[in-house]
């Protein structure tokens, strides 16, 4: 067995979620992360004050699955993430020992 871990574009999840779907991929947790990447740095403007903006909003995906079930999750989470861009996102296969 195997956790896939994902993370993704906030404005991705729906798209991952319905090749998940489609994919007979079930029993995942989704959580609300920041993190920094290989994007660019953005510079904002609030009351006067301009900061660096160096985390981005991003979704991270944990899902449990089957070994043979690995290769399918990873394509369904590309086919959903994938917008060719720099910040699409990272996907970790991590072997899992036990679940109780």
């Amino acid at each position: 067995m195997k956790l896939v871990v994902a993370v993704i574009r906030p404005d991705r999840l729906s798209y991952v979620l319905e090749e998940l779907f489609r994919a007979n991929v079930a029993g995942l947790t989704i959580s609300r992360v920041q993190g920094h990447g290989g994007e660019t740095e953005r510079v904002e403007t609030y009351r006067g004050t301009t900061a660096k903006m160096e985390l981005s909003d991003k979704v991270r995906l944990e899902i449990g699955v089957s070994d043979h079930f690995v290769d399918t999750t990873i394509k369904a989470i590309v086919n959903g993430a994938r917008t060719g861009d720099v910040g699409d996102g990272k996907i970790f296969v991590v072997p899992v020992d036990r679940v109780v």
